[in-house]
């Protein structure tokens, strides 16, 4: 069953993660954790989007709209030369 966050993207599959720590390890805010050999989402608030979860994921148990919310509002700061990233969410 697919686990769904109103603030973002963000799913996870937690009947089918096999607890392998990918997304611990590639998620750069900390919104995942690994107990009893399954991920868990403990910062759903952290998630912005950038989709390294869902990539290095190896048996597609996390799905997430990557391009949207603040990883590409950083991306497109970076590449208009604006100072400040404007995602709407902090």
């Amino acid at each position: 069953m697919f686990n769904s966050y109103l603030e973002n993207t963000l799913k996870l599959d937690t009947e089918a993660c096999t607890g392998c720590t990918m997304c611990v390890t590639v998620c750069p805010h900390h919104v995942f954790e690994v107990n009893d050999h399954k991920a868990q989402i403990i910062n759903s608030s952290g998630c912005m989007e950038c989709g390294a979860c869902m990539v290095n994921c190896p048996i597609g148990a996390i799905q997430v709209q990557s391009g949207v919310g603040c990883a590409s509002a950083m991306i497109n700061a970076a590449i208009t030369g604006k100072k400040e990233a404007t995602c709407g969410c902090c």
